[in-house]
């Protein structure tokens, strides 16, 4: 397991973006054949509700990019500071060139920043802060950006009921950078490839390349439809390995890092449902008002995206944030400056 801690590394500033269009549940009854009780249900205890999706010309390096451009306006940092530029998204515009370098060259930055990107979804965020912290600490840099962002939407089958309701979309930007003084971090990180067929997209990569056969959508036992080129997801097995791995990853590093749960203020977990949220809650024996997992019912599971969601959307908000209504493309921003701003 792979565990350490940095000291003197700072989180500067968080913005998050979700685009214009929202579903909801409520209009996709169909996908529940009709039933209302169903849908009720899944609503109350697994918080499917709302959803923000992209229309067909927006990616998820346009709403990192304008998480971005929010952050520099603000002041956070000069472009020209910015000497690394991470990207972490599993929705990239191309397979090549990498969203880093054409978001690079979109915000101006310095061609001496380093940019590259980090293709991986849930637990993205985490490891870009891992990666992030690890750079300013060793010296290697001195103010990374970080974005990260998804659209997963453009993966689902929309009569898919398993995953048709549950995917939103949103793009953040993240400023890490020195800071004296400001106490210690401490990371945990693991991996499970076993299970690596339980949530993939099957086509569109190198193993097996789109083509007419995995064009065609069929239907499963369950009566959901789906092609190879959507994602697929083993739902119950996402959950068993979320409220037994989780809960054990949180306890393994609060003992690494020599605290307990009483010391934490908050414990912002990816926004996958609620229902896997209160379990782990539950299993950790927290208190409840320590755990945002309203995000997920405004803005459905961001992948990369949620955990910077959450903090913008739920922590934000009266304690070192603000919110900004936006009537342009992308409506909603939501804001946290930390310690550069007024609630």
């Amino acid at each position: 397991m792979s565990k350490c801690r940095f000291n003197d590394v700072k989180i500067s500033g968080i913005v998050t973006c979700v685009p214009t269009e929202e579903k909801s549940i409520d209009d996709e009854l169909e996908l529940f054949g009709g039933n209302v009780k169903q849908l009720e249900r899944l609503k109350k205890t697994i918080g499917l509700s709302k959803r923000r999706v992209v229309d067909e010309n927006t990616t998820a390096a346009d709403l990192c990019e304008q998480a971005a451009r929010h952050l520099l306006a603000a002041g956070a940092v000069e472009r020209e500071q910015i000497d690394t530029l991470i990207c972490v998204t599993q929705t990239s515009d191309y397979s090549q060139p990498c969203n880093a370098a054409v978001l690079q060259g979109r915000l101006g930055l310095s061609k001496e920043c380093a940019s590259f990107d980090v293709g991986l979804g849930c637990s993205g965020y985490v490891y870009g802060l891992w990666l992030a912290h690890s750079l300013v600490a060793s010296g290697a840099s001195e103010h990374v950006l970080l974005l990260a962002g998804d659209t997963i939407s453009r993966l689902v089958n929309a009569k898919d009921r398993a995953v048709a309701p549950l995917f939103g979309d949103g793009g953040s930007a993240t400023l890490i950078e020195r800071g004296a003084g400001v106490g210690t971090a401490y990371f945990s990180l693991q991996t499970d490839g076993a299970g690596y067929d339980k949530l993939i997209v099957p086509a569109g990569g190198a193993r097996q390349p789109r083509s007419a056969e995995t064009a065609v959508v069929a239907e499963d036992e369950a009566g959901n439809f789906r092609s190879l080129e959507n994602i697929y997801m083993d739902g119950a097995e996402i959950f068993n390995f979320s409220i037994t791995e989780e809960p054990k990853s949180v306890q393994g590093l609060l003992e690494y890092a020599g605290s307990d749960a009483d010391a934490v203020d908050y414990f912002v977990f990816h926004q996958a449902n609620r229902y896997i949220l209160g379990n782990i809650a539950k299993r950790l024996k927290l208190d409840p008002a320590k755990v945002p997992m309203q995000t997920v019912e405004h803005y459905g599971n961001q992948s990369s995206a949620s955990i910077p969601s959450a903090i913008c959307g739920e922590l934000a908000n009266g304690v070192c944030g603000r919110r900004v209504e936006e009537n342009a493309a992308f409506r909603f921003w939501s804001g946290a400056l930390l310690g550069q701003c007024t609630a």
